[in-house]
């Protein structure tokens, strides 16, 4: 009779295919499950009964961006395995938009540092859009020899629209490329029609992770994509569209977190969190869990997880409580996660933050010393923006910022090529009472980007994250407050989780000295205020862009 490593016995294990808990021995030999059978023909060295408990496969986060937490892939693997998760998707394109192929590579190998599994979807938009000015250009060509690293699972969301319709070659060929060795291709709709959304079906984009509503959600079910319901840090989206699942059409559902801070990992979860708020809207808990494994897999064409069969790697949760997502004990790949791994994070020294900025860079005329404004308006807890008309004034022909009425200037200053693009606008939102916050984590092209009351206060902003080769903060008219360096590519930090939290957690509370209570993270909505490719107006180094029009504007009307 063979003898295997382990057995786990006497709990309730979730069955994906049936959608059931249901007794079952967890029969188990070096990574891999050898059977689910209580009456196996087999005995085991390790005997573990787990009796109250429930067993099901370890999360897959099919959608997210390891940048955004702002440490690097070796550490967020300690944060996300304390929380289920076993399996992330993750798409380098921040890093990648940087650093290039570079920083592609250096995410991969920091990655194996950890026992979290982090396949990686490579970048498809890089830049997002033609006239971005960011730190790196990657074509088909490029791109296409990472195929050969056993952690690339396809190719990342495919954002540019446009670029599909017109039937782009260098765009349609890394879509080709994924298919070629085996891979897929992600969507990323934001804004796009149910017509739109075939259009990218037909080019090879089989999921997307851009809706807000419900109705959004079924357009991209009925195209045939997987839709990835998101919970981040800013993009909250999964109470509106949550009850676009049923049981008859959750197959095409799983989970992502897109974008989400330390912090938040560390206080709300990650895929665990998106699992909380579906059971309480009242999904059917097995269901649920289905999502948040076996679809993602599905989804991203990773056969040997998902499900706690035979053959299947030995990812698996243990849990005190099904309803809760009470977590007991995590395995990856038949090992238990009880301890931290003792790793730290991998040098860096590709890039520099190299600009020549001036105050007088600053300047935005108003004409007469009134005007009407394009202002861009925050949504709270959202990405996208509101297109705002609002009246504004001027002393001297110099626009004033207003705190009163919450429009303040924003800037975006070019920092891969020292080119001295500056980009001037105006924002509503960020409810300053004074002060600056600067950042170069800025949405895909990652300029440096700042928000202030005046201009002496966003020049100490940005001055506080160039002594540091990149970072976030927070600075009065005459002193920086508070920093978070970020000195690998201007977006992650070299120190262990726990140091960026404490320093996370400080900048938060300088931030809020400088501003009245907002109930968003300023620091990664102020990331987003510069994504051209998500509706509907942005601030690039280049100026104001307008979505809908897909073109720049004036600031003045």
């Amino acid at each position: 009779m063979r003898q295997v490593d382990l057995v786990i016995t006497d709990a309730q294990v979730l069955n994906v295919f049936t959608r059931k808990f249901e007794p079952a021995s967890l029969w188990i030999d070096g990574q891999h499950i050898v059977s689910r059978l209580l009456d196996a023909p087999l005995t085991a060295r390790q005997t573990v009964s787990l009796p109250g408990k429930f067993i099901v496969p370890g999360f897959i986060d099919a959608h997210v961006h390891v940048e955004s937490a702002l440490v690097t892939p070796s550490e967020i693997g300690k944060i996300l395995l304390q929380h289920g998760v076993t399996t992330i998707v993750a798409d380098p394109h921040e890093l990648g938009n940087v650093a290039g192929i570079d920083g592609i590579e250096y995410l991969i190998h920091d990655a194996r540092q950890t026992p979290l599994d982090i396949r990686y979807m490579l970048p498809s938009s890089v830049p997002c859009v033609p006239f971005d000015h960011n730190g790196a250009t990657l074509h088909a060509v490029d791109l296409e020899p990472l195929y050969a690293e056993p952690e690339v699972a396809g190719l990342a969301e495919v954002m540019d629209y446009g670029a599909v319709e017109r039937g782009d070659a260098d765009t349609l060929a890394k879509v080709h490329d994924a298919y070629a060795h085996g891979k897929h291709a992600d969507g990323h709709g934001a804004g796009l029609t149910a017509a739109q959304l075939e259009v990218m079906v037909a080019n090879g984009m089989d999921t997307d992770h851009e809706c807000s509503t419900v109705a959004e959600a079924l357009d991209r079910v009925n195209a045939g994509m997987y839709v990835f319901l998101r919970e981040g840090t800013v993009e909250r989206d999964v109470a509106a569209t949550v009850q676009a699942v049923t049981e008859q059409n959750a197959a095409r559902f799983a989970f992502c977190t897109d974008d989400k801070t330390i912090g938040d990992l560390m206080t709300e979860g990650s895929v665990d969190r998106n699992i909380r708020m579906a059971i309480a809207a009242g999904l059917n808990p097995a269901t649920v869990y289905m999502m948040a494994s076996q679809n993602a897999a599905c989804a991203h064409r990773l056969s040997d997880r998902g499900s706690l069969s035979a053959g299947q790697l030995a990812d698996l949760v243990v849990l005190n409580d099904a309803a809760s997502v009470d977590i007991a004990r995590v395995m990856k790949s038949g090992q238990w996660q009880d301890e931290e791994a003792a790793t730290a994070p991998l040098p860096f020294s590709a890039t520099k933050l190299q600009h020549h900025l001036q105050a007088s860079d600053l300047s935005l005329p108003v004409p007469g010393d009134a005007a009407t404004a394009h202002v861009i308006g925050v949504q709270p807890n959202h990405i996208t923006t509101d297109h705002l008309h609002l009246p504004v004034s001027g002393q001297n022909g110099e626009f004033t910022p207003d705190l009163d009425a919450d429009v303040l200037k924003m800037v975006v200053v070019e920092r891969h090529h020292n080119t001295g693009c500056v980009g001037v606008g105006l924002v509503h939102g960020f409810k300053l009472t004074g002060g600056a916050i600067a950042s170069s984590v800025a949405h895909d092209a990652h300029n440096i980007v700042a928000v202030g009351s005046s201009d002496a206060a966003i020049m100490q902003a940005i001055a506080g994250i160039t002594e540091t080769e990149g970072g976030l903060s927070v600075a009065s008219d005459t002193a920086v407050l508070a920093n978070v360096p970020l000195p690998i590519g201007g977006l992650l930090s070299d120190q262990p989780y726990a140091t960026v939290a404490r320093q996370m957690h400080d900048l938060r509370a300088a931030f809020n000295t400088i501003s009245h209570d907002v109930d968003f993270d300023p620091f990664i909505t102020l990331s987003f205020l510069t994504l051209p490719v998500i509706p509907s107006i942005k601030l690039t180094d280049q100026g104001l862009f307008d979505f809908d029009q897909f073109g720049f504007v004036p600031v003045m009307e």
